[in-house]
């Protein structure tokens, strides 16, 4: 089997969501629940958080992750990005003698992650035709169909499609936010999050963007639908 590595990438210092990675979400610090679905799916070497918050280290080690090292200032800064993260975690980790096929790099603020999807995701990658598996979803509205206000004037995006049945496009897609699945070998050879990747289709009920108080809001009423929902399902015996 694969060495795999999850990887949770969870800064300090958020300024529209005060202590966003560790903020209480329907009952636990939120960034509990990647460290849970990373646990849970029994795919991973080790799952370990990279941060350079003292206060984030020791809340993730008391959900089970490992930090075997603090993340540095120069990955940790605004300018930043989760990849050069993840280049340190793979560098430090060979420093220490460990080295690994896969690595999956899970959001901190993304409690719609499941063991269920991240073993789906491993078995898109493991099947060898992919370099990245990563969740998307289905824009709710045709993209196609956009709108520009020009000078307080509405203007169609695509003017030759703005007429069009909604029916009538293909599918787009936008990425989750949730976790991206990448071989080692190509992620170090390229740092690339599209580079050859296959998507695990999921719906807008597994899905909320959280940037602002009001997101976080939204993502904690969904998030109790759907709980309700499976309690439900379990309750008539239903097969899930």
């Amino acid at each position: 089997m694969a060495k795999t590595l999850a990887v949770i990438t969870a800064r300090g210092g958020s300024k529209r969501i005060p202590k966003k990675n560790i903020r209480e979400f329907c009952g636990q610090p939120i960034i509990a629940y990647s460290i849970q679905a990373a646990l849970a799916s029994g795919l991973f070497d080790a799952v370990m958080v990279s941060t350079d918050d003292r206060e984030i280290a020791e809340i993730s080690a008391k959900y089970g992750a490992e930090i075997p090292f603090m993340r540095s200032a120069e990955t940790a800064d605004d300018y930043a990005t989760t990849e050069d993260a993840l280049m340190e975690v793979l560098e430090r980790y060979r420093d220490l003698g460990r080295s690994f096929d896969l690595v999956c790099n899970l959001y901190p603020t993304a409690p719609f992650i499941t063991a269920e999807r991240l073993k789906e995701a491993y078995d898109l990658i493991s099947a060898g035709d992919c370099n990245v598996v990563f969740p998307v979803v289905p824009f709710a509205f045709p993209p196609q169909r956009g709108l520009y206000d020009e000078n307080g004037f509405i203007t169609p995006a695509s003017p030759a499609d703005y007429m069009k049945r909604s029916q009538d496009f293909r599918p787009v897609y936008h990425d989750c936010g949730q976790f991206y699945f990448y071989r080692v070998d190509s992620f170090l050879g390229s740092g690339s999050t599209v580079d050859h990747a296959r998507p695990l289709i999921i719906s807008e009920m597994e899905v909320q963007d959280i940037d602002t108080l009001t997101d976080w809001e939204l993502a904690e009423m969904k998030y109790r639908l759907r709980k309700s929902s499976e309690g439900k399902e379990d309750r008539d015996g239903s097969i899930r």
